[in-house]
Formats: structure tokens, sequence, C-alpha cells
């Protein structure tokens, strides 16, 4: 089950790099977030039994874990230097100019609104982007036409 667990972390490691930095400004507190999401992933991992494509599950438990920590008092986590080469991707460096606009941008949305726009970037449909974040799917169109244009407007 170990071996299984770590390799669907590894395949599906961008959703935990996104939503860590959706919702997370500085590099520690981004790993300190990923690593919080592959525990909140592992300890649901027996309970998943594939009913829902593996990434609406990550996406669930991972953005479950980035609102819930907001609400809770701060965990004290064992923080490793650096996250190993293979599953850090998404260093700092790599990062264009246009990636870090984004960014900002993204980061003056609302909780919610991060998270319809990381579901909308990685294709999932409404009815997907519904069952995830317990909106309606009418509902989900309706608030994707306002954060393009709240997200033209901080851009402009």
């Amino acid at each position: 089950m170990e071996k299984q667990f770590l390799q669907l972390i590894h395949d599906h490691q961008e959703i935990i790099y996104k939503i860590s930095a959706l919702y997370r400004d500085s590099k520690e507190d981004r790993e300190d977030l990923f690593q919080e999401i592959v525990y909140q992933l592992w300890k649901s991992y027996p309970g998943f039994r594939g009913a829902s494509k593996v990434s609406t599950w990550m996406y669930r438990i991972a953005l479950n874990t980035a609102l819930a920590i907001y609400r809770k008092p701060r965990l004290k986590i064992d923080h490793y230097p650096e996250l190993p080469p293979k599953l850090h991707s998404l260093r700092e460096e790599s990062i264009s100019e246009n990636e870090d606009r984004l960014f900002e941008a993204l980061g003056k949305l609302s909780d919610a609104e991060k998270a319809i726009v990381a579901l909308y970037l990685d294709e999932f449909s409404y009815k997907e982007m519904a069952a995830i974040t317990g909106f309606s799917e009418t509902n989900i169109g309706v608030r994707l036409n306002r954060i393009k244009n709240k997200l033209k407007e901080i851009i402009k």
C-alpha cells in the first residue's frame, strides 16, 4: 500500500504544489502545507475506493487541508531542509515573471475563488468542480465569469 501511495503522490504532485503555491506566500509555508497535504492524503488513502478520479480526490483533500489550517492554531511540523529534487519540480527559480504575476494576482482572490481557478486550470468539468467545492454547477459558471473579470482588473 505504501509503494502505491508514493507512486500516486509522484504522479499527481503538481496538484499539491499548485494548492500550496495558491494558499501560502513563503517557501517555508508552502513546504509545510505540502507535507500536511501529503499526511492528510496518507490518512485518507485507505478509504479511497476509486469512485472518483484520483485527481478529484486529491484536490478535495488538498483544498480542505489548505483551508482547515487557517482555522486551526499553527501545527508544529518537523521540517526537512528541502524537498527531494525529484518531487520538487516547481522550484522557486523555475517560476517565470508571468507566472509570478499570475500567482500574485491569484493571491488577491478569496480562498473559494482560488480553488475554482485551480480546478478550472486543470480542466475539471463544472460537474467535477461542483463535487469538489460543494457549489452548484451553475454557481461555478457564474463564479468563473466573475473571477475572470476580477483577474483582468487586477492584472491591468
